[in-house]
């Protein structure tokens, strides 16, 4: 089922099957990239109870508690109940099941909350993460969202760049290709040119970059040739992850609050980067702005 919210100045369709975005339009320009299954069949996953892989899809909590999760979890094409609908606002809820919990033992609610109104041209997107259970619950919460890129037929995938709110001078680490998991230990210098990171098809060749140190809390996606972009803002995301495919016309900026398992992390679940604690009876949120023009 889809709902649309729209203030006037934005529209945007959210569908009850994973929770997330369709379609981010203003001024009749559709910035979401539109699912091409022959590129990619996603556009804005939600990525829950991971962010990226586990090794060998496997870990085990602090309590020996088994955990066997694909990657970014497995809110992807699961059934919502859309909880709250109004024009601009609306709030879709995941509850654990039997067949969840035998892939992650912590009982949960999961509420997904799109808003409009607060800035003029911007979403609010919000994960509220509520602990059902009786123990403490730990889990790593992130958005995949996808955007059109180029955003007008006039321009190219290398007229835009990603301006990032800080210089970003760090070194970025390698991803593995097959498993996603990060060697920590293997960096090189990041491709951005201080604030800018230029784009190009041949970037994401091998694979993301992934900003595991990073300075800023935003960053925007703009043109050198247009004047329309997307800026995200994500205060209480600490890692940013920029990834598109080879050929495609779009490129995916993901706020996340945990990594794929890098190679100085035991399998420990708990030990992982970032990891959040949601105590019995806790909700915790976490999310992420974006805005157009």
């Amino acid at each position: 089922m889809e709902h649309v919210l729209t203030d006037g100045e934005l529209s945007v369709t959210l569908s009850t099957t994973g929770g997330s975005l369709t379609s981010i339009k203003a001024a009749g320009r559709e910035y979401l990239w539109q699912a091409d299954p022959r590129v990619w069949s996603g556009q804005a996953p939600i990525c829950f109870p991971i962010c990226g892989g586990l090794r060998e899809g496997r870990a085990e909590t602090t309590d020996g508690s088994r955990i066997e999760l694909s990657r970014h979890g497995f809110t992807r094409g699961r059934e919502f109940a859309l909880v709250d609908a109004r024009d601009a606002m609306a709030a879709m809820r995941l509850t654990s099941t039997p067949e969840l919990l035998s892939q992650y033992p912590f009982p949960f609610e999961f509420v997904a909350r799109y808003t409009l109104g607060r800035v003029a041209g911007a979403l609010d997107v919000s994960y509220e993460i509520t602990n059902v259970g009786e123990r403490d619950m730990p889990f790593f919460v992130g958005g995949h969202p996808a955007f059109r890129c180029p955003l007008s037929c006039e321009e190219d995938f290398t007229d835009y760049l990603i301006r990032f709110d800080e210089p970003e001078v760090e070194t970025v680490p390698r991803a593995e290709v097959d498993t996603g998991l990060i060697d920590v230990s293997d960096r090189s210098e990041g491709p951005q040119r201080g604030r800018d990171l230029p784009l190009s098809h041949e970037l994401f060749a091998v694979s993301e970059t992934i900003y595991d140190r990073l300075a800023s809390r935003g960053a925007t996606l703009l043109s050198r040739r247009g004047t329309h972009g997307v800026r995200l803002t994500f205060p209480d995301m600490p890692y940013l992850i920029v990834w598109s495919k080879p050929a495609g016309d779009f490129v995916a900026i993901e706020p996340w609050g945990g990594l794929s398992t890098c190679s100085d992390e035991d399998d420990i679940f708990e030990h992982k980067r970032g990891c959040l604690i949601a105590r019995p009876g806790e909700t915790v949120t976490r999310g992420f702005t974006i805005e157009v023009f």
